[in-house]
């Protein structure tokens, strides 16, 4: 399952390189919200952009918390029990994120689609990206579930949280 690998390299990299920007996007306006208030001109912009840099960074880092079973859940309970009904269950956990992702999709997609008649008062932007926000999380959500599933059946993983190496 090289592909299976391949995919999973890919979309974890690129999810980690959005909460990146998004972070990094954060820290600036912060940085400059701090110190337009030191210097007494705060411009208003930068309350907007820390809003919009916290949505796409947790829809961004959402599947990779999945990935990495840093969302909240119930592992003690599943700890415990055999190696077979234990991933069992996580199959089971998986199928169902997946599942609930997939159903909100059409929904946040319909969103999105509202936010293309507003625009932010601040940044003047049209509100269709920040609701993209809610569009990208449920599909990493979903994708992240996906790869989780389909290792689990062709890749023989135990459904297990990869936790990211420490370099």
């Amino acid at each position: 399952m090289k592909h299976l690998k391949n995919l999973d390299a890919l979309a974890t990299n690129l999810a980690r390189l959005g909460v990146g920007l998004s972070f990094g996007v954060l820290i600036a306006a912060v940085l400059i919200q701090v110190v337009g208030r030191t210097a007494g001109n705060s411009p208003v912009w930068t309350e907007e952009l820390t809003r919009f840099s916290l949505l796409f960074m947790v829809a961004f880092g959402a599947g990779l918390a999945f990935r990495s079973g840093d969302l909240v859940n119930v592992d003690v309970a599943i700890e415990w029990l055999p190696d077979r009904a234990a991933r069992f269950l996580r199959f089971v956990a998986a199928l169902v994120t997946v599942g609930l992702a997939l159903f909100l999709l059409p929904h946040a997609a319909r969103y999105v689609g509202i936010g293309a008649m507003q625009t932010s008062p601040a940044l003047g932007i049209r509100m269709d990206f920040a609701h993209a926000s809610i569009f990208l999380m449920l599909a990493l959500l979903a994708l992240f579930g996906l790869l989780r599933i389909f290792g689990m059946l062709f890749a023989s993983e135990d459904g297990r949280p990869i936790k990211p190496e420490v370099d």
